[in-house]
């Protein structure tokens, strides 16, 4: 969603539907994600669920798919960051990437089973293509700048004034 709020302000075509494009592929992962944990935990006893440390999450959502961190913080609107700065927006993005990649590389580490390493090592590699698609974003956005104020104004909102 974070992708797909940061579009309006976006003033280059090409980069709004990049952010487009990502935020959409982005509501497919959570998809494939909410999938992955839905297959681990459908058939789960009520002994597994208390052994698993999954009791807090099932008293609350019995097996329904409530996103949230690994440390049990639910997904909220704060996660979405749009600024309204096309230049922080993308900063943003290539950190928010990042971190899912490191998360990914983490997930990866723990877990043999192939049925969930292989989607989580597709969705690594897509947060690097992201993350690499972000960054040609922010040059396009920094060429379109004007060099003696680079950082200093949004191009999204401060319109030289013709008066």
């Amino acid at each position: 969603m974070r992708y797909l709020s940061q579009r309006y302000a976006m003033p280059y075509k090409e980069c709004k539907g990049l952010l487009t494009d990502i935020g959409t592929e982005e509501l497919a992962h959570l998809e494939i994600v909410a999938t992955i944990v839905h297959q681990l935990t459908r058939n789960l006893t009520p002994e597994q669920i208390v052994e698993s440390g999954f009791g807090p999450y099932y008293i609350d959502h019995t097996t329904g798919i409530w996103p949230q961190s690994a440390g049990g913080v639910p997904f909220n609107a704060n996660q979405f960051q749009s600024k309204g700065d096309p230049i922080t927006d993308l900063v943003e993005d290539m950190a928010a990437e990042q971190k899912a990649r490191s998360t990914y590389d983490n997930i990866l580490r723990v877990i043999t089973d192939p049925e969930i390493c292989d989607p989580i090592r597709y969705l690594r590699e897509r947060e690097i293509v992201h993350f690499q698609r972000f960054g040609e974003a922010l040059r396009i956005t920094q060429d379109n700048l004007d060099s003696k104020n680079f950082y200093a104004f949004n191009p999204s909102f401060d319109i030289k004034n013709e008066c």
